[in-house]
């Protein structure tokens, strides 16, 4: 996962703007994928979180790299260690968040940002690179706390497997309702 999650920051090599879209919950490591995008668009009523704190854990798959790199390190731990659920609106107030669109029109807006940003397309793509060589990241260090993740769930306590358990189902059950 994480090389994935490398190659997708890294755009692959290619010059091009990555773009992700919200349109439901981005939580846990689908938050965390989202991290590695250049471009994030969420519609109103999206929500954010991380909650591996809950149960014994914390991101392993890039947040704290990321995060970290994005709002500073104070912020990135209050979004990892709070298991708080946050708004679109408020990720837009962080900086995480480049544009809001309205409930429908995430895919709209994507549309949008792509037509304007043709004519700026080698502006854009460079500024992103520029801020990326200074972000130092490497895939050793996203290794690196993934390993330090699989040694906490080896850790973990029955009590946190049981409430991971009841968040699976949980999960479940949202994905069968939809």
């Amino acid at each position: 996962c994480c090389a994935i999650l490398h190659r997708n920051i890294q755009t692959l090599g290619i010059p091009m703007l990555t773009i992700g879209l919200v349109e439901g919950a981005a939580l846990g490591g689908g938050f965390e994928a989202l991290l590695s995008f250049d471009y994030i668009v969420a519609e109103r009523g999206a929500t954010f979180g991380l909650p591996e704190i809950m149960f014994g854990l914390f991101p392993g798959m890039g947040a704290h790299a990321l995060l970290s790199r994005k709002i500073g390190s104070a912020m990135a731990d209050r979004l990892i260690t709070s298991n708080q659920t946050y708004t679109a609106e408020e990720m837009y107030d962080l900086g995480l968040v480049h544009q809001l669109a309205e409930a429908g029109e995430g895919l709209e807006a994507c549309r949008d940002f792509i037509r304007k940003a043709e004519r700026r397309h080698a502006g854009l793509v460079n500024a992103r690179r520029a801020m990326k060589i200074s972000w130092h990241l490497e895939l050793d260090e996203l290794n690196r706390i993934t390993e330090l993740w699989a040694d906490a769930a080896l850790q973990l306590r029955e009590q946190d497997l049981k409430v991971m358990s009841r968040l699976v189902s949980a999960q479940v059950r949202l994905a069968d309702a939809a």
